[in-house]
């Protein structure tokens, strides 16, 4: 294992999910401990750590690409959390969940919609501000 690619990919983990990333990290350990090495090396170590991309640009395309394969309700909260604590604001994850309307349909943005008010809820957020 190169653990300076696990070290970096933690970091970034942390800098944009916080302690839910590191629970979600945690909850594979007595499973499927190579999975949570994959997404931390992987997703974050070398995906989420390239150039050209900023943090919330990165977060804006994952809740997209989450909302539109549909069935990703849990990874779509680990996200809007991410997005809220990478400085997205509510209402602009709300925005980026409509633009996806067209392409996507209804009901996986009515989905992706009723989860980010469950994060908001729990985070004391006012969408609409």
């Amino acid at each position: 294992m190169n653990t300076n690619r696990f070290k970096q990919g933690l970091n970034k983990l942390a800098e944009v999910d916080g302690h839910v990333g590191e629970t979600v990290i945690e909850s594979l350990k007595d499973i499927a401990p190579d999975l949570g090495k994959y997404i931390v090396e992987f997703a974050f170590g070398d995906i989420y750590c390239r150039e050209n991309l900023d943090l919330q640009e990165r977060e804006i395309v994952t809740l997209a690409s989450l909302l539109t394969q549909g069935g990703c309700e849990n990874q779509l909260e680990v996200h809007i959390n991410g997005a809220l604590n990478v400085g997205i604001s509510a209402k602009r994850v709300v925005e980026v969940f409509l633009q996806c309307i067209p392409y996507t349909g209804f009901p996986r943005v009515l989905n992706a919609v009723g989860v980010a008010k469950k994060v908001f809820q729990i985070r004391n957020i006012d969408a609409l501000e």
